[in-house]
């Protein structure tokens, strides 16, 4: 989950969090929300953005492949 403040001047009620959030708070959204929040700088700041949870994919080197395919030939 990603985190933003409000820094809106009055209380908020924030239906997709179901609840309402004060002046100055911290809140914890969905990562696929976040940009959904910062996008409106008068009122939402940044403060961590969405981890990539997406594993890192695993390299194949086709230099490697070539190399030993040279060796064989």
């Amino acid at each position: 989950m990603a985190r933003v403040r409000y820094i809106g001047a009055e209380p908020v009620t924030v239906p997709e969090l179901g609840r309402t959030v004060q002046p100055d708070e911290i809140v914890e959204v969905p990562d696929a929300r976040f940009e959904g929040y910062v996008c409106q700088p008068l009122n939402w700041e940044g403060v961590e953005e969405p981890k990539d949870e997406k594993p890192p994919a695993k390299k194949t080197t086709t230099a490697a492949k070539t190399a030993s395919s040279s060796k064989e030939g």
